[in-house]
């Protein structure tokens, strides 16, 4: 299966990839550079941000926080 990740070529021409990606072996990739220029504030606060919130939001607190919404009928 092909997956599609998006990414930015930083300053200092390192490529950096909003979280984790999990493969069961290594892989052979092909990058494609855009002509477009990123909006990197906006891209970096993601980035900062992905961790925290990540580890915030997949407790088992949360999960039974929200467990309300999961039982709305389907509009």
């Amino acid at each position: 299966m092909l997956q599609s990740i998006e990414g930015i070529i930083d300053q200092d021409g390192k490529l950096k990839i909003p979280g984790q990606v999990k493969l069961p072996k290594s892989r052979r990739v092909i990058i494609t550079i855009l002509n477009e220029v990123p909006d990197g504030d906006l891209f970096d606060l993601a980035l900062l941000s992905e961790l925290s919130l990540a580890r915030d939001w997949e407790r088992p607190e949360e999960d039974e926080a929200w467990s309300h919404l999961a039982q709305l009928p389907s509009l």
